[in-house]
């Protein structure tokens, strides 16, 4: 089971690389910046974005709507209290956005020409 997950993990983290990876350098090429530079910034955005993600799904309230029908500012709430299934998702979402995050910060931070790390 941690084998199959861990498999899951790298396909969605090689996914996540691939693709901050081509809109960098399009929009580092778009921009007129280095190949380099966009990449790294790329990177840095990207893992700040998924961390902020991570955060606000991981700080999810324990109310639930209850159906598809919106709610105005006035009138009936349709709520409902989340179950122990859907918090424990939260918190697992939460943590794989997170993780994801830090991860492609970390490559930023190895693609960064500008600043060395030794």
């Amino acid at each position: 089971m941690l084998r199959a997950a861990l498999r899951r993990f790298l396909k969605l983290f090689a996914g996540a690389v691939a693709f901050t990876a081509v809109v960098s350098v399009v929009l580092g090429l778009l921009f007129g910046g280095s190949l380099a530079r966009a990449l790294t910034i790329g990177f840095y955005l990207a893992g700040c974005f998924l961390i902020v993600i991570g955060f606000f799904l991981g700080n999810r309230g324990p109310v639930r709507q209850k159906d598809e029908r919106g709610t105005l500012l006035f009138g009936p709430r349709y709520v409902r209290w989340a179950t122990p299934e859907e918090r424990e998702e939260a918190l697992s979402s939460s943590a794989v956005f997170v993780v994801l995050g830090f991860a492609l910060i970390v490559i930023g931070v190895l693609a960064d020409t500008k600043h060395s790390l030794f």
